[in-house]
């Protein structure tokens, strides 16, 4: 597996105990197209063998501590409590995960859906979350705060990969999920045909942030859809996944 280039790298100011990477197509790996290039994802038609293989080889290319902590994400607000539960090799169903031990490594896969990383400013505790519409309008963010209990005035957020507004137009039912609730959400639409709109995941996400006390925000300038890094369900529809993932060590990698 080629890593060369291949490894983002997410640009924030973490504290220097944390450690976060995003993986791209640019890994390749051991699938048959059309996810032959580091799909991570066991749900989208790829063979489990072949998921399993590209999986090992990014926790070796990443030098992970232990293996990352896959989720069985269904756009929901779950949140996985990574130190509460054994390890096993079952994916627990969450679109979210905390951790506050040392060498516990959170992961989400995704494919335009908005990734969120978040850390505690002292480095105390992580957290990952899975945010697509579905999981924005319902709260996702709010709670993998709440279950993370660190106020949002002391954590960092970094806005992943994802679909951006100019490449993304949704119908009615997306709008009314966020505006009826929230009218200041409708800033984050603009009109494109009769019953459609733009729809801009990074602006609810720094929106919901906010809301939530949350004012250190960074990322934000990506777009799957047009980007060749990434995998895009928008733009290919039979597509892999790729990996937002986080992790915590004991002593900061010297300068």
């Amino acid at each position: 597996m080629n890593t060369d280039h291949a490894i983002l790298t997410p640009d924030w100011p973490a504290p220097p105990t944390i450690r976060a990477a995003v993986t791209t197509r640019g890994m390749g790996g051991h699938s048959r197209a059309p996810f032959d290039a580091c799909n991570l994802g066991s749900r989208c038609g790829d063979a489990a063998a072949a998921v399993a293989a590209n999986r090992a080889e990014v926790a070796a290319a990443l030098e992970l501590p232990t293996p990352p902590r896959w989720l069985h994400q269904v756009h929901g607000v779950d949140v996985f409590d990574a130190d509460a539960a054994m390890a096993s090799a079952s994916e627990p169903q969450a679109d979210a995960a905390i951790a506050r031990g040392v060498s516990v490594v959170l992961a989400v896969l995704t494919a335009d859906c908005l990734p969120i990383l978040l850390c505690a400013e002292d480095g105390s505790a992580i957290a990952v979350a899975h945010a697509g519409w579905r999981g924005l309008a319902s709260g996702v963010i709010e709670a993998t705060i709440v279950r993370l209990g660190v106020p949002g005035a002391r954590l960092l957020a970094w806005l992943g990969p994802a679909i951006a507004a100019g490449s993304y137009e949704v119908g009615a039912e997306v709008r009314a999920a966020f505006v009826d609730a929230h009218p200041s959400a409708a800033a984050a639409f603009a009109p494109t045909r009769p019953g459609h709109w733009r729809c801009d995941l990074y602006a609810l996400a720094r929106q919901r942030l906010a809301a939530a006390g949350v004012s250190s925000v960074y990322g934000g300038d990506f777009d799957t859809c047009t980007d060749a890094r990434f995998y895009s369900y928008r733009r290919d529809r039979e597509t892999g996944r790729f990996a937002s993932l986080i992790w915590r060590v004991a002593i900061p990698r010297s300068v």
